[in-house]
């Protein structure tokens, strides 16, 4: 070896080198981008918490997104289902919940909507992303968690890239 030269020692080749866990990444690739793009990051970490959601318990779920919706939201919801023609949707709590059980393959979708509201209505109430993603990375699995902080340094190279952010 020559002075100034760097060998890599034998255990190191080929070894991919990682000095941030998923989850810190995440944090940090939110507290580096745009609003905009910090938005996209959140609708990303929501979808990964909905997917990652036992099917047995997305009712309970759904129901707490619902249930604190205003009535704009709820509207909206609503016609989300009509575009299902899972029935005559009316814009109300009620129907929603009692709807939630017929919408078959499309109720992770239907919760993403809900959570995704909640998350729009926390905001303008003052909780930051940064509040709402330390809430859900938690209950990520670690695959999911690795998936997720990929999405993040795409998010991160868009803002970076060119965005109108």
């Amino acid at each position: 070896m020559t002075a100034g030269s760097v060998q890599a020692h034998p255990y190191l080749l080929g070894m991919p080198l990682c000095f941030i866990e998923p989850q810190e990444a995440i944090r940090v690739v939110a507290d580096a981008v745009g609003r905009e793009a910090r938005r996209q990051l959140l609708g990303e970490v929501v979808r990964a918490w909905v997917d990652e959601i036992p099917e047995d318990e997305l009712a309970v779920h759904y129901a707490k997104a619902v249930e604190v919706l205003d009535d704009d939201d709820l509207s909206m919801l609503a016609a989300w289902h009509a575009s299902l023609e899972v029935g005559q949707p009316i814009a109300n709590k009620d129907f929603l919940l009692k709807a939630f059980g017929h919408l078959g393959e499309h109720r992770r979708e239907a919760l993403r909507i809900a959570a995704g509201f909640r998350g729009e209505d926390a905001f303008e109430s003052g909780v930051s992303e940064e509040q709402a993603i330390d809430t859900v990375l938690p209950f990520l699995s670690q695959e999911r968690m690795a998936e997720l902080a990929a999405e993040a340094i795409e998010i991160y190279c868009w803002d970076r890239l060119g965005s109108d952010n």
